[in-house]
């Protein structure tokens, strides 16, 4: 079994929120693969799915995001799923919008959904790093996460989780680097491969 983990917060408030696009993309991830109906578990929503040929447990930890670690450790321990086997989709200041980067390990760039995974359970994780850009200053780096995306960023956004849907089954097998070039080359096709911070296609 492998586990992918989407990073957000809980409740309607924040359901918009750049910080919240881990949530949207395991929301299509499930759509389109046919998950169960989510339940509450592991301190979180959770589903299962066949994606590929292989069962997926989808967790959408529901304790905050500077808590996320505490459920993920209790799914990955009741399933026994080791750490190499984790996916965690994720907000990322330091990708243009609309990018996606897969990496195994490395630094947690301030990110405390990511923090708190790693001092709960290790390091050695799937990072699914989904660009959102960067306000331009550090100061502003906290209500522009927390805000949400703007009408214009939406179909990007949408475009992003869609691929991402489309392409799961790579990851679920492992084939990260597939998985990235089939998202790039979806997005390109769309005419998402260059975006400003808003979310406008360029000219």
């Amino acid at each position: 079994m492998r586990l992918f983990v989407g990073l957000g917060n809980p409740g309607s408030r924040y359901a918009g929120n750049r910080h919240n696009i881990g949530f949207m993309a395991l929301d299509a991830i499930a759509r389109r693969h046919r998950a169960a109906p989510w339940r509450r578990k592991f301190q979180g929503d959770c589903t299962e799915a066949v994606i590929g040929s292989e069962r997926v447990l989808l967790l959408k930890p529901l304790t905050f995001m500077n808590e996320s670690g505490r459920a993920v450790t209790e799914a990955q321990r009741f399933y026994k799923i080791p750490l190499e086997s984790v996916v965690v989709f994720h907000d990322e200041l330091d990708l243009a919008p609309a990018k996606l980067r897969v990496k195994k390990g490395g630094g947690n760039a301030g990110h405390n959904g990511l923090r708190s995974i790693t001092a709960q359970c290790g390091n050695e994780y799937w990072r699914a790093r989904l660009g959102i850009g960067h306000p331009g200053d550090k100061a502003l780096v906290h209500a522009y996460v927390l805000n949400d995306f703007a009408k214009a960023e939406m179909p990007w956004v949408e475009d992003l989780c869609d691929a991402m849907a489309d392409a799961a089954e790579l990851m679920a097998a492992g084939e990260d680097a597939r998985f990235q070039n089939k998202v790039h080359l979806a997005m390109a096709g769309r005419g998402w491969d260059e975006v400003k911070r808003v979310g406008e296609k360029p000219a």
